[in-house]
C-alpha cells in the first residue's frame, strides 16, 4: 500500500514536448533511415570528458535503478506490468483498492513510466552526446550509445506500439509518431552503424583517452568485442521478433546477425550482458521491492512449470513459501486473484509465498547466451541460414549454458520425456485452481509437429530468461508460447479478451494533453481501426 502511495503522488508523465524543448533547436529534419538521427546539433565533447557520464544514466535506464535506493519508477515502468504479464511474478499488494493492472483494470497514472523513462533518461542524453559530437569524436562510444538506445527503445515500443522515434528532436510540439514497422527498421539502420563502428575500432586496436568508467555502466566495461556481440544478438532477437509479420526482413536481418562476417554473438556466459549494482547507493530494483516493501512475489506461472519439470533452477530463482498454515513449498500467485474483494481478506497471507531468491546486490541480466541459443533454435525451425547447428543442438545448448549459468547440474533434465507442468492449486482459495495448460515435456523430439517444437523452444527460453520479465512479454504475446494461466478477474470492462490476455499498454494520458493531434494518428498507426487499449496487438503481434 505505501509503495502505491508513494508512486501515484509522483509528478504526472513529463510529455515529449518537453523532451525536445530540453534537448534544444534542431539544425535538420532526418529521414526516417538515417542511421544514427536524433535531431540535435554538433557540439564539442568537455576537455575531461565528464558528459560522457550520460551514456552510463541512459543504461542504468534501461531497467531503470539510476535512483538507487527507492525504485519507484521501475515498479510502474515494469514490475507491476511486463514482469506479471509475463508469468514471472505477481503482486500479493491490493494497489488502487483491488483495482489495478493486475486485473486489468489499467490505471492511467502508471501506463505512462516507461515512456516518460524511455524519453528523459533514455532518448534525451543520448541526443546530448551526439550534440557534443561524440558520434563523430568517437564512434566506438557512439556505437555503444546507439546500442543502449536500440535496447532501451526496442522495448518501448513493445509496450505501446507505435512511437515517436525519427523525428524525436526535431520539433518542440506535435512530434509525430512512427509506425511500429518503421520504428524497427530504424533500429536495424542503426544496429549498421553501431556494427560498423565496433569492427573498425577491433580491427585497428582502437583506443581512446578516457576510461570506460566514463561512459559504459554495463559489465562490459568498454570491452567492444562484447559490445559487438551484443548488438549482433539484440539484431537477432529484433528480427525474430518480426519474423511472422515481416518474414522477408526478418529472415535477411536474422541471418546477417548470424553470418560470421558480422563478428559473432553472445554464446558464452562471460558474454552476458548485465547492469552490475557496483556504483554506491544501487540496488537491485526487483530484489528491493521483494524484500523492502514486499509488494512482489512469484507468480503461479513460473512456479507450476519448474516444478513440474522438476527444474533444478528453482532455487535459484525463488525461495520456498513461509506461511506456517502449509509445508514450506513452492508457491506462486495467480495472476489477476488480488482484487477489492478480498482487500481486507487473505492478501496479507499471499506476501508468505514464494518470493524471488535475487539479493539487493544482484546484478541486473538483460540478454543471456542462452536466449540467443533459443533464437539461434528457432531460426533453424525457421530454416535461416548461419544458424550453425540444428534446432535439437542449439535448443539443448540453450538448457545447458542456462543451468551453467545458474550454477546447477542439468542431470537428466533434457532427456526427461515424462514430465509436465503442473496444475496450480492456490494454498489460500481453491477457486483459484487451475489445471495445467499444456502437456508438452522437455526431451527434443523430431517426429513432433512444428508447433510442439515452437513450443518446447519459447517454453525453455521463457524459463532460461527469468526474471526478464519485458523480453518474456514479448515472446508470450508473440508466440503464445508458454500456456500461461488467464487472469483469474478481468476487469477491464470487456476492452481484454481474457484468453487472449492483455497484449499493449494504451498511449499516456500525458501524450494526450500535450501531443494530443499526433496521438490521434498514431492510434491509426495500430490498424485497422483498433482501439487505444490493453486489447488491440501490435504490429508483429499477428496471432498466428
Amino acid at each position: 500500500m505505501k509503495i502505491f502511495h508513494k508512486a501515484m503522488n509522483r509528478a504526472s508523465l513529463i510529455g515529449l514536448t518537453a523532451l525536445t524543448l530540453g534537448l534544444g533547436a534542431c539544425t535538420k529534419n532526418f529521414d526516417l533511415y538515417n542511421t544514427d538521427n536524433t535531431g540535435v546539433s554538433n557540439g564539442q565533447l568537455d576537455p575531461d570528458f565528464n558528459k560522457l557520464t550520460l551514456l552510463r544514466y541512459a543504461q542504468r535506464s534501461i531497467y531503470n535503478f539510476a535512483g538507487g535506493g527507492d525504485p519507484n519508477s521501475f515498479q510502474l515502468q515494469q514490475n507491476l506490468a511486463a514482469d506479471c504479464f509475463s508469468g514471472y511474478l505477481m503482486s500479493a499488494t491490493p494497489f488502487n483498492g483491488g483495482q489495478n493492472n493486475l486485473n486489468y483494470f489499467l490505471v492511467t497514472g502508471w501506463n505512462g513510466e516507461a515512456f516518460k523513462v524511455g524519453y528523459l533518461n533514455v532518448m534525451s542524453n543520448i541526443a546530448t552526446l551526439r550534440s557534443l559530437g561524440v558520434d563523430k569524436q568517437y564512434p566506438a562510444v557512439w556505437a555503444i550509445a546507439l546500442t543502449t538506445q536500440v535496447e532501451a527503445m526496442s522495448r518501448i515500443t513493445d509496450i505501446y506500439g507505435p512511437i515517436p522515434y525519427s523525428k524525436a528532436g526535431t520539433a518542440k510540439t506535435g512530434i509525430p509518431y512512427d509506425s511500429q514497422q518503421d520504428v524497427y527498421n530504424l533500429f536495424f539502420r542503426q544496429l549498421d552503424t553501431a556494427t560498423a563502428a565496433f569492427r573498425d575500432f577491433i580491427a585497428s586496436n582502437g583506443s581512446y583517452p578516457f576510461s570506460s568508467t566514463k561512459y559504459d555502466a554495463t559489465n562490459y566495461n568498454g570491452n567492444m568485442t562484447q559490445w559487438l556481440h551484443f548488438a549482433n544478438s539484440l539484431r537477432l532477437r529484433l528480427a525474430i521478433h518480426i519474423s511472422n509479420v515481416d518474414p522477408v526482413t526478418a529472415k535477411q536481418q536474422g541471418e546477417l546477425a548470424m553470418a560470421p562476417a558480422s563478428g559473432g554473438l553472445i554464446t558464452t556466459n562471460a558474454d552476458n550482458f548485465s547492469l552490475p549494482t557496483t556504483d554506491g547507493g544501487l540496488s537491485n530494483p526487483l530484489a528491493f521491492i521483494s524484500i523492502n516493501w514486499a509488494d512482489i512475489r512469484i507468480n503461479a506461472a513460473i512456479a507450476t512449470y519448474m516444478t513440474g519439470y522438476k527444474d533444478p533452477r528453482i532455487s535459484r530463482y525463488m525461495d520456498k513459501s513461509t506461511d506456517g498454515s502449509f509445508a514450506p513449498a513452492y508457491e506462486g500467485i495467480r495472476i489477476g486473484s488480488i482484487t477489492s474483494a478480498n482487500v481486507k481478506g487473505d492478501y496479507q497471507n499471499y506476501a508468505s509465498v514464494s518470493a524471488s531468491s535475487f539479493g539487493l546486490k544482484s546484478n541486473v541480466t538483460l540478454m543471456t547466451a542462452a536466449e540467443v541459443y533459443f533464437l539461434r533454435a528457432e531460426a533453424a525451425l525457421k530454416n535461416w541460414s548461419n544458424v550453425n547447428g540444428s534446432a535439437q543442438s542449439l535448443y539443448e545448448a540453450g538448457i545447458t549454458t542456462s543451468m551453467s549459468q545458474w550454477n546447477v547440474a542439468p542431470g537428466a533434465y533434457i532427456t526427461d520425456a515424462s514430465s509436465k507442468p503442473a496444475s496450480y492449486h492456490d494454498p489460500k482459495n481453491k477457486k483459484n485452481d487451475h489445471d495445467s495448460l499444456t502437456n508438452t515435456t522437455i526431451a527434443w523430439s523430431d517426429a513432433a509437429t512444428d508447433a510442439v517444437k515452437l513450443e518446447r523452444v519459447i517454453t525453455q527460453k521463457w524459463i532460461a530468461m527469468f526474471p526478464e520479465g519485458q523480453e518474456a512479454w514479448t515472446e508470450f504475446r508473440r508466440t503464445g508460447y508458454p500456456k500461461l494461466f488467464p487472469v483469474v478477474n478481468n476487469n477491464s470492462g470487456g476492452t481484454i479478451d481474457g484468453t487472449i490476455q492483455i497484449r499493449r499498454l494504451p498511449f499516456p494520458q500525458q501524450e494526450y494533453n500535450t501531443n494530443g493531434a499526433e496521438v490521434q494518428k498514431a492510434i491509426t498507426l495500430l490498424g485497422n481501426g483498433k482501439p487505444d487499449n490493453g486489447g488491440t496487438r501490435l504490429w508483429w503481434d499477428t496471432g498466428k
